[in-house]
C-alpha cells in the first residue's frame, strides 16, 4: 500500500518507468535494426526481401499476441508480463547473435516479437491507462517519447559494429536489457484503486463520458460489430504499415541513392526525436479538442512525408527536412492518439482488450510494409515507387477516421 500524502501521483512513476523501458527496447529492437540490415545482407548474401520478412515476423507481437497481451493484462497486472517479456527479448536477441542461417535468424525474430509484445505496447499502454483517463493523451504521449529518444542508439549501434562487429554489438545490447530493463518492470503496479487511488489522482471517481452514439464501456462483441472499430483499426493499419517500412528500410535505401551510412544514420536519428513534437504535441491535443480530427491532420502529415521522400532521389536533399519534420510528427502522433481515441470511444474499462485488438489488426501492416517495401527494390532496383503508393494510401486512413462520429467535448464531468 502506498502512502497517499505523497506529493507525487504514483501514476506518474508508472510513466516515468514506461518511458525508459521504451527508450531501451525501441532503440535496440525497432530504430537499431535498421544499422544491421546491410552487415546481414553482406555476411549472408540474403536479399532485402528475406531480411526485410524476419523484421516483419516482429509484427506478429502486434498481429497475434497484442489483442492476447490486452486482456492478459487486464487480467494479471502488467508486472509479470513486462518480466518476462525482458527475458523472452533478452533471449531472442542471443539467438540473433548466433545466427548461422535464416531460418534461425526468423526464429530469433520470433522470440523478441513475443517479448517486446510483453514488455512494450500494448501493455506499458495499458498500464498507463489504468492510471490516467482524462490526461490519457499527455501521461501515453510523454511514455512514448522514450521510443522516440530510442532512435539516438542508432549511431551508437553503428559505432559499436564498425568497432566490434554486429555480433558482438547485439550479445552487448541482450546484456545492457538485462542490467537496465529488467528492473523497471518492478515499478509497475496495476489499476490504481487497488492502492486507494484514482484515475488522475483524482480523490474521488467521477468522470463521465457522454458519446452520443457509444457507450463508455463497450463490450468486445459491441465493438467488432461496429464501424467506429474498424474505421480505426483499418486507419492504424495504415500507420504501423509505413512507420514499419521507412524505419526499416530508411537507411538501405539512402545507401540507395548514395548517401554514406554516418550520414544515413543521422536521418534515421531525426525522426524519431523529431517525433517527440508529436508525441506530446498531439497528445495534449487529443486531450484538450478530441482525437478524430487531430487524427485526420496525423495521416495527412504522414502523406505529404511519404512523397517527400519519394522525390528526394530526383528533386535533391533539400527534402529531407520537410520528410523529417512531416514523417516525424505524424509518426509519433498517431501512437498518442490512437490511446487517447481508444479511451474515447469505447472507454476506460476494457480498454486494454480494444487497445490490443486495434493494435493487433494493425500489426498486419507491420508484417506487409516492410517485406512489400524489400520486394520491390529487389525487383525495381528502387524504393522510390513504394514511398509514392504509401502517400496516395494515405487517403484511405484519413477518410476511415472522418467517417466515425465526433465525441462531445463535454462528455468529461469532474466534480472540483
Amino acid at each position: 500500500m502506498f502512502n497517499r500524502s505523497h506529493k507525487v501521483f504514483y501514476g506518474w512513476w508508472v510513466v516515468g518507468a514506461s518511458f525508459f523501458i521504451a527508450l531501451y527496447v525501441g532503440g535496440v529492437i525497432f530504430y537499431g535494426f535498421t544499422a544491421i540490415f546491410e552487415p546481414l545482407a553482406n555476411e549472408f548474401g540474403w536479399s532485402y526481401a528475406q531480411i526485410s520478412l524476419a523484421v516483419s515476423l516482429r509484427g506478429l507481437e502486434s498481429s497475434l499476441f497484442a489483442p492476447v497481451a490486452g486482456m492478459i493484462t487486464e487480467w494479471w497486472g502488467p508486472r509479470r508480463l513486462i518480466f518476462s517479456g525482458v527475458i523472452i527479448t533478452v533471449a531472442g536477441l542471443i539467438l540473433l547473435s548466433a545466427t548461422t542461417s535464416l531460418g534461425i535468424f526468423y526464429g530469433a525474430f520470433v522470440l523478441i516479437a513475443i517479448g517486446m509484445s510483453a514488455c512494450t505496447m500494448p501493455v506499458l499502454m495499458i498500464a498507463i491507462a489504468n492510471w490516467f483517463q482524462a490526461k490519457i493523451g499527455i501521461a501515453s504521449g510523454i511514455a512514448i517519447c522514450g521510443f522516440a529518444l530510442g532512435g539516438l542508439a542508432v549511431p551508437v549501434i553503428v559505432k559499436l559494429i564498425d568497432v566490434y562487429e554486429w555480433r558482438m554489438t547485439i550479445t552487448i545490447l541482450a546484456i545492457g536489457m538485462v542490467v537496465m530493463v529488467l528492473p523497471l518492470s518492478l515499478v509497475f503496479r496495476h489499476k490504481p484503486e487497488q492502492y486507494g487511488y484514482f484515475p488522475d489522482g483524482q480523490v474521488q471517481h467521477c468522470a463521465t463520458y457522454h458519446d452520443g452514439s457509444l457507450s463508455q464501456d463497450m463490450k468486445t462483441m459491441q465493438a467488432l460489430k461496429s464501424g467506429t472499430f474498424w474505421c480505426l483499426a483499418l486507419a492504424f493499419t495504415y500507420h504501423m504499415m509505413v512507420t514499419s517500412a521507412i524505419i526499416t528500410h530508411v537507411m538501405p535505401y539512402l545507401s540507395s541513392i548514395g548517401i554514406g551510412r554516418s550520414n544515413s544514420s543521422l536521418v534515421a536519428t531525426a525522426i524519431p526525436l523529431l517525433s517527440i513534437g508529436g508525441r506530446l504535441g498531439l497528445g495534449w491535443l487529443g486531450d484538450k479538442a478530441g482525437g478524430r480530427l487531430a487524427a485526420v491532420g496525423t495521416f495527412t502529415m504522414m502523406g505529404l512525408g511519404c512523397f517527400c521522400l519519394g522525390y528526394i532521389s530526383s528533386a535533391g536533399t533539400w527534402l529531407f527536412i520537410p520528410f523529417v519534420i512531416l514523417f516525424g510528427f505524424s509518426y509519433g502522433g498517431c501512437i498518442a492518439l490512437r490511446s487517447v481515441l481508444a479511451m474515447e470511444y469505447f472507454g476506460r474499462t476494457s480498454f486494454g482488450t480494444f487497445l490490443g485488438l486495434i493494435i493487433g489488426i494493425g500489426g498486419l501492416g507491420s508484417i506487409i510494409g516492410p517485406t512489400l517495401a524489400g520486394w520491390v527494390y529487389d525487383n525495381f532496383g528502387s524504393y522510390q515507387g513504394i514511398w509514392f503508393v504509401f502517400a496516395g494510401l494515405a487517403t484511405v486512413a484519413i477518410v476511415s477516421v472522418l467517417t466515425i462520429p465526433t465525441v462531445s467535448r463535454g462528455r468529461i464531468e469532474r466534480a472540483k
